[in-house]
């Protein structure tokens, strides 16, 4: 029988050019037929549902601009793949160039790529598509775009940008799973030697600002700093040995985008700031762009350009005006918020470049589209983008494993299954707001479709924790439960571990979880010292409040292991610093599953928006 996609979804080398893929439907879905031969091109497929109104005698089209002036609107959809396509083309007939000596790159860079593809990796060998990525950007910043030969390149690119007025930005499009943190840590090494190196050019920065959308995202990336214990350029061997040196003066600054709001700078009364005022103008109380970004980013203010890694760059990008007359309710406070958050990302940036300089700026997303609320027509792919490596890719390579739905349907009450759509189902009946709006919920209240859905996938879960017991693995296996809001979120995670509530009208203070391996307490009601199930959102993380106050005592050689490594990363000084609960639950999420760490024994996560 010829292999289909479902039982051989594999069919590439995660470290070679993919060479064969699965047909795939006009809606993306794989068809059960034999495997194509060659690589799959980059495609156009909206990855939102399609929308409940149209504007009526309005026909959608898809069509390429040439010179990309011009983005995607609700009547008329930008396609900028086939620039995505041409640029594979070239890259396939550059990276197959035997000499180093024409490749067109500097001697610096003509290390680290010959190191990338041919380095015999000790640890973890970067993935083609990592390779590939960083590839991208080199051959644009170094052969293309200084090649006069290649103006369309340029020409396209500028175009691109017309909802970044003030900015040049690339997008590299990365499956989740596929190593978005690799594919920095790359572009650091190569920004950074060849900056060190070429100290007089301005193609080139050892000053990097990473720009992020959560708190937890931006603990993860502590592995960019070269002085990290866990530093990719050294146990990951991303670059050789003798430019480590290098890369230690790289000076990178991660931060969260809610960083460039700017701050009061004193605290002023109705009644002072009239004082204050007298027959003059207002008194300016708001940080300005230096004050906000010496605040932010002040180790930084000695350069003169930098580079800027957008981590998750959908959420930032400069909007059109647009009507809000055909949205209601969540649709309505969804374009909201995505405005609001995008347009204090993109200001930020702004005053980077009015105050720093940006040498560049590089976006890394899985899903680099437009979001509702943006003026552009949502779901379409940022035009700027120049590399692509799908989800579908992913999975044919054997980067990233299938999803895991609940399939097992004992309520057929349609012509689908419930729990392959379970959303469709059960979203009018879920809370709609945040934690602190929504109030004191119910886990116990939630719809019995979404309770059927957690006890399948645990029973699942069940037989691989022991499959993993019996065989001696060290750390469990992990359930990961993601959830729509803040408010879903800490039921959910109240109905796997257990809770109390306090108070004297609780008719049940305490119930133990229903998810018996990841329950939070013993079966006498008592919390265990390390929990097995984690709630994280920005407003867990910052409380703490999941820990046990026997937890500290429990986990004294970890947190030890955990003081040593900050006062190596951040200094002397760390070390002085008292760990508070929220400090502590973000090391036990960044060390899930990694063994002799706090996070080694967790269970389940269940994850709300960060």
């Amino acid at each position: 029988m010829t292999p289909s996609f479902y039982n051989q979804p594999v069919l590439n080398s995660p470290y070679a050019q993919p060479s064969r893929h699965h047909m795939l439907n006009a809606d993306g879905q794989p068809m059960d037929l034999p495997p194509a031969q060659g690589r799959r091109r980059s495609e156009l497929i909206t990855p939102v549902p399609k929308a409940k109104k149209k504007p009526a005698k309005v026909a959608q089209a898809s069509f390429v601009m040439p010179d990309a002036h011009g983005l995607s609107t609700e009547d008329q959809e930008y396609n900028p793949t086939p620039i995505i396509n041409e640029i594979r083309g070239y890259l396939e007939s550059w990276r197959a160039i035997p000499n180093p000596a024409n490749w067109g790159v500097t001697p610096a860079t003509q290390r680290l790529l010959t190191h990338w593809r041919q380095h015999a990796f000790q640890s973890v060998r970067p993935f083609f598509c990592q390779v590939e990525a960083v590839e991208t950007i080199i051959w644009l910043t170094e052969v293309a775009l200084r090649d006069r030969w290649h103006d369309k390149f340029r020409l396209h690119l500028q175009g691109a940008n017309e909802a970044n007025p003030e900015l040049f930005r690339l997008a590299m499009k990365m499956a989740t799973g596929s190593g978005k943190t690799t594919v920095m840590a790359m572009l650091i090494a190569w920004q950074t030697v060849n900056a060190v190196r070429i100290p007089n050019s301005s193609r080139y920065s050892r000053g990097f600002l990473i720009v992020t959308p959560g708190i937890t995202i931006k603990d993860r990336l502590r592995v960019l700093q070269p002085n990290d214990p866990a530093s990719y350029y050294r146990d990951r061997e991303l670059v050789p040995a003798d430019m480590l040196p290098d890369i230690g003066r790289a000076k990178i600054v991660i931060l969260n985008y809610h960083a460039f709001k700017p701050r009061e700078t004193m605290e002023v009364s109705k009644t002072g700031r009239a004082l204050l005022q007298g027959r003059d103008a207002p008194p300016s109380t708001i940080e300005s762009d230096g004050q906000m970004l010496k605040r932010a980013a002040g180790d930084l203010l000695g350069f003169k350009g930098v580079v800027v890694l957008n981590d998750e760059a959908h959420h930032c990008y400069r909007e059109k005006a647009v009507s809000d007359e055909d949205l209601a309710g969540e649709d309505k406070d969804e374009a909201k918020a995505n405005r609001e958050a995008a347009r204090l990302w993109i200001a930020g940036l702004e005053a980077v470049k009015r105050t720093l300089g940006i040498t560049a700026l590089y976006d890394l997303s899985a899903t680099p589209f437009f979001l509702r609320g943006s003026g552009y027509r949502e779901g379409t792919l940022f035009p700027w983008t120049v590399s692509d490596f799908s989800l579908m890719d992913a999975i044919e390579s054997g980067i990233v494993k299938l999803p895991r739905i609940p399939v097992a349907d004992n309520l057929p009450s349609g012509a689908t299954p419930i729990y392959r759509n379970l959303w469709d189902h059960i979203g009018k009946k879920m809370p709609k707001m945040g934690r602190a709006k929504a109030g004191r919920g119910n886990p116990m209240a939630l719809p019995n479709e979404l309770y059927t859905a957690l006890y399948a996938l645990y029973g699942h879960y069940e037989e691989t924790f022991k499959q993993w017991e019996a065989a001696g693995i060290a750390v469990p296996p992990v359930l990961i439960v993601v959830c729509s809001n803040t408010a879903v979120s800490e039921l959910v995670y109240e109905w796997i571990s257990g809770f109390e509530r306090d108070g004297d009208n609780e008719q049940n203070p305490f119930l133990n979880g229903h998810l018996r391996l990841c329950r939070n307490y013993d079966d006498h009601g008592a919390r265990l010292p390390r929990p097995r199930t984690l709630l994280i959102d920005s407003a867990q993380v910052e409380s703490g409040e999941a820990l046990d106050p026997a937890f500290r005592a429990m986990a004294a050689s970890e947190i030890e292991l955990f003081r040593k490594e900050k006062i190596e990363r951040e200094g002397a000084a760390a070390g002085n610093e008292a760990f508070t609960d929220g400090d502590l639950l973000r090391e036990v999420m960044n060390t899930v599953g990694k063994q002799g760490r706090l996070g080694e024994q967790v269970r389940c996560v269940v994850s709300g928006p960060c």
